[in-house]
Parts: C-alpha cells; structure tokens; sequence
C-alpha cells in the first residue's frame, strides 16, 4: 500500500537540545545534576498532568521553581534558561514542506499545551497538515489511541503512514498499530529513510 502520510515528533526529533551547556549552568546554579534537573521538567507529576491538558504549563513551571526551593517569580526565567540550548532543525522542516502537497504532513507529540503557539511563533506550523499533541487530545504516546487520532485526522490508514519519533517504544507502538516506524537517531538517517519508504 502507498504511503500517503508521513508524521513527525516535535522534542528531539525536530526541536533538540544541541547545546547541553546551558542547561548544565542552570543545574549547576541549582546545585544539582544534570540528568535529575531533565527527570524533573519532564518526567514529573506535573509534567504529565500538563501533557495530559489537566495543568497549564504555566502551572507546571511554578511546581518546578516549587520543588527547587525558588519562588514561583522565577518560573518564566527557568524555563528560558531550561531551554536555551534548543535548536529547531529548520532544514528537516524544509524536508518536510517539501512532501506537501504529495503526502499528508503531521505532528504526534507528547507536549504541553503551549505546543500550538510555540510552533506558530516559531513559524512553522505550517509544514504540517495536522497536529496531534497530547495536551490537546489528553492521551500520551505510546497510547495507540493518540496514534488513531492522528490517523484519522489525516484520512489513512495505518499501512499508508509514516511515523518517525526518537523513543523506541513510541515507535513500536506505531507498528503494532500497521504504521512504518523510523526511530530518528540524525536527520540525514531519518530522511534516507523516509524516502525509501515513500
């Protein structure tokens, strides 16, 4: 069967933290580790809630600055400093652009729900067709049903898509469902491979 829809994560696959430093500064400022700091922004209660849509990311930044003994004031200042060494690979978004109108281009992603209006600020909300992000659905990869949505959204079947991500068991869900999963290891692996299943 063709492939008519390629799908894409957004975090580490077409936004990356390529610079590591300044986040090391800000643990570092903290008095903490590196690794414990990312556990906290992303693999806590709130950061869960806040990509299920139940907490404004808002909510999530002031739990944070909680939780490291800052007052909630500097919620907005750790989060730009969390996040500044992130880079968005405007070249796999030209790729991307470039499939359309020939395929159906789409975001599956766990993120919070600023996504939207991160990716419109950003300017390039347009390379996608549609947009499937937990915050807005309430439901987390690898939960098939996030992945039916997007399907459906799109108007094909399983075996008619593409879905790349950089976790592998978000890609093993997506071939459980009949999808083609690419695990995104570098941009030039991730597009060999894209267009030898197109």
């Amino acid at each position: 069967m063709a492939i008519r829809a390629v799908f894409f994560d957004l975090g580490g696959v077409i936004i990356r933290t390529e610079f590591q430093a300044p986040r090391q500064r800000l643990a570092d400022r903290l008095n903490m580790e590196y690794e414990d700091l990312v556990r906290l922004v992303f693999e806590s209660e709130t950061s869960r809630t806040a990509s299920l849509g139940q907490l404004s990311v808002g909510e999530h930044w002031a739990a944070v600055a909680k939780r490291l003994g800052r007052p909630a004031s500097e919620a907005d200042t750790l989060y730009a400093e969390f996040f500044a060494g992130d880079v968005i690979d405007r070249d796999l978004i030209a790729f991307i652009r470039s499939l359309r109108p020939a395929y159906h281009t789409g975001v599956i992603s766990n993120a919070w729900g600023d996504m939207r209006s991160y990716l419109a600020a950003q300017k390039f909300d347009d390379a996608f067709d549609s947009l499937t992000i937990s915050a807005e659905v309430g439901m987390l990869k690898p939960d098939p049903r996030i992945y039916r949505r997007a399907l459906e959204q799109a108007g094909v079947r399983p075996a008619e898509s593409i879905f790349v991500d950089d976790t592998p068991a978000n890609v093993d869900a997506c071939i459980d469902l009949g999808m083609a999963g690419i695990v995104f290891k570098d941009r030039e692996q991730t597009l060999n491979e894209i267009k030898r299943l197109i």
